[in-house]
């Protein structure tokens, strides 16, 4: 399985993506696109991210511990393998 995990987003929704999983939660509709990983720490996410009503992109903070506890997925057993997370910029889905 690969050390890294894939980040996306499609209309309202954010996609993290690993092994069999894709994960998907609600976001701003705002949201254009995420551009850049800045610090992964073990399902603590900031990320650069463009939207809509801004020129510049933003900094966003996304926690995915509590996501994962909320679909019974055992946080700390899924986060384990993954060494970084990488941008899709578009998802074809």
């Amino acid at each position: 399985m690969k050390d890294y995990a894939i980040l996306s987003n499609k209309g309202e929704y954010t996609i993290f993506t690993y092994g069999n999983y894709n994960i998907r939660f609600k976001t701003s509709h705002m949201l254009e696109r995420y551009t850049k990983v800045l610090e992964w720490d073990n399902g603590y996410l900031v990320v650069m991210a463009k939207y809509k009503s801004n020129p510049v992109d933003e900094e966003e903070y996304i926690d995915l511990i509590p996501i994962l506890q909320n679909l019974y997925i055992d946080a700390e057993e899924f986060l384990k393998p993954i060494t970084k997370v990488k941008i899709q910029t578009e998802r074809n889905d």
